[in-house]
């Protein structure tokens, strides 16, 4: 059987149909994925995210250590609360998982990484805290998360959970996370909107999420999920990224800090070489012209020549339009034409800068057709 979240009654109790996601039974959509993507463009859902797992680092060490582990600076961190997204690189410069740490503390910083890469990264987190006197690795398995996302998010947050939240959270800044009693609120998310990431104890999430559905905040399966962050233009692990492509090569370069030339971080030897070398292939942003969706796998040509795939494709919802993020092997500029091998025929499609929506508009309009 695979695994449950706390919310897991709650999510057959509104009618969710389940699914087996990374080894954890979770709602796929509550009837239909379309009107739950546009649910959170135009107003405010809720995803139960508590599969993915919260990693408590602590000690002395801790900002050395992970000073070493991430391909981003930790020593950004300087402000309670504060958080950094960066991506856990193996020698080589492959991505073995991307996360968010937050500092809490100059011996005390929380990770967020994804589920399916659960058992992996633990290994690896533990296995690279040996090398340090003091730091302490723990898994919080007593937590849950419930993000709250939309343009509605903090308003219908406030009525469900209190307006003692309303005067904390209005000053937090994106990526800055505060505590309040049990709840860790946290100004991030994987939608392109506004809104909250909730972690908190196991034993009141259930009564959380009625309270938030009381108050308007529809439940949202993974469905609408995938299709609202490939909109946002984030990557997914496992699709756009993994341990055979680098930083580089996903649109990630902005999460590796090299200033430093003293932080040798893991993979930092491999990037530079890389770096110096030439990157080969890059991430870009494709707009399908003709009729079709675009899905990962398919290739991407370029008279007549394949230079490369579809890593994570889908029909947008607020464009009415299918969009793809690809990996391709040559330089192309934005707006230029190429082809999409479906069902063996070349569809037209434009390369576009992602991300592809922002705050529920397109970032398409002044593009070049």
């Amino acid at each position: 059987m695979a695994n449950r979240t706390a919310l897991y009654d709650q999510h057959v109790t509104m009618g969710a149909k389940m699914v087996d996601f990374g080894g954890w039974d979770m709602p796929l959509h509550y009837g239909s994925q379309i009107e739950e993507h546009h649910q959170v463009r135009n107003d405010a859902g809720m995803f139960d995210v508590s599969h993915m797992v919260v990693i408590e680092v602590r000690g002395a060490d801790s900002r050395d250590y992970l000073s070493m582990l991430l391909a981003n600076d930790i020593h950004k961190l300087k402000t309670r609360g504060k958080a950094l997204y960066s991506c856990m690189l193996n020698s080589e410069g492959g991505i073995i998982d991307d996360l968010i740490v937050y500092y809490l503390g100059d011996d005390w910083f929380r990770i967020v990484s994804n589920a399916g890469t659960r058992e992996k990264d633990l290994q690896w987190i533990r296995t690279a805290a040996k090398e340090f006197d003091d730091v302490e690795i723990s898994e919080r398995d007593d937590l849950a998360i419930i993000a709250i996302q939309g343009p509605n998010a903090r308003e219908k947050t406030y009525a469900a959970l209190g307006e003692n939240l309303r005067q904390p959270c209005d000053k937090l800044k994106p990526f800055h996370a505060i505590t309040i009693g049990d709840l860790f609120i946290a100004t991030t998310g994987y939608t392109g909107e506004a809104g909250f990431e909730i972690i908190l104890p196991n034993k009141p999430a259930e009564f959380t999420w009625q309270m938030l559905h009381e108050a308007g905040v529809a439940p949202i399966g993974l469905g609408a999920r995938d299709t609202l962050r490939l909109e946002a233009g984030m990557n997914l692990y496992g699709q756009d990224m993994d341990e055979t492509t680098t930083p580089w090569e996903s649109g990630l370069s902005w999460t590796v800090a090299m200033k430093d030339e003293e932080r040798n971080f893991i993979g930092r030897a491999a990037l530079e070489k890389q770096k110096s070398s030439g990157i080969g292939r890059h991430l870009v942003g494709l707009v399908l012209q003709g009729k079709g969706v675009l899905r990962p796998h398919q290739k991407v040509q370029m008279d007549g020549k394949d230079i490369g795939e579809i890593t994570s494709g889908s029909f947008s919802p607020t464009l009415n339009k299918s969009i793809a993020l690809a990996r391709i092997s040559i330089s192309a500029n934005i707006g230029q034409s190429c082809q999409v091998d479906i069902r063996g025929k070349g569809i037209a499609a434009r390369i576009v800068k992602y991300p592809f929506v922002r705050n529920g508009k397109s970032c398409l309009e002044t593009e070049a057709a």
